[in-house]
């Protein structure tokens, strides 16, 4: 069982960065390949960024390619999200996913997640 557990979300004006971080325990951390999924007010849970279990491989939404950088420490089992030129309609609950596997495209759709964490709110102010 992998407990996921991220920090770093909060309040950011338009146009700030921050950076997401998603700490795992529990299991062993380069058998997953990781995501970050967000979602709004009202809205389902969408995919925002992904990286393979070694890092070699990564994936955005078109929302936030650009302007997002996923990354990943294996030595200290925790994922990142670096996120700049925030907008209003970046607010969301970001959530930090796992899913097994050879192929990272698992971590990019919600229905492969073999684990999620509890979210961190962020919200954009205009």
């Amino acid at each position: 069982q992998v407990q996921l557990v991220e920090s770093g979300g909060g309040l950011v004006q338009t146009g700030g960065s921050l950076k997401l971080s998603c700490a795992a325990s529990g299991g062993t951390f380069d058998n997953y390949n990781m995501g970050w999924f967000r979602q709004a007010p009202g809205k389902e849970r969408e995919f925002a960024a992904a990286i393979s279990r070694y890092g070699g491989s990564t994936g955005y939404a078109d929302s936030v390619k650009g302007r997002a950088t996923i990354s990943r420490d294996n030595a200290k089992n925790t994922m990142y999200l670096q996120m700049k030129s925030l907008k209003p309609e970046d607010t969301a609950v970001y959530y930090c996913a796992a899913a097994r596997g050879l192929s990272f495209q698992r971590a990019t759709n919600k229905d492969e997640v073999d684990y999620w964490g509890q979210g961190t709110h962020v919200t954009v102010s205009s």
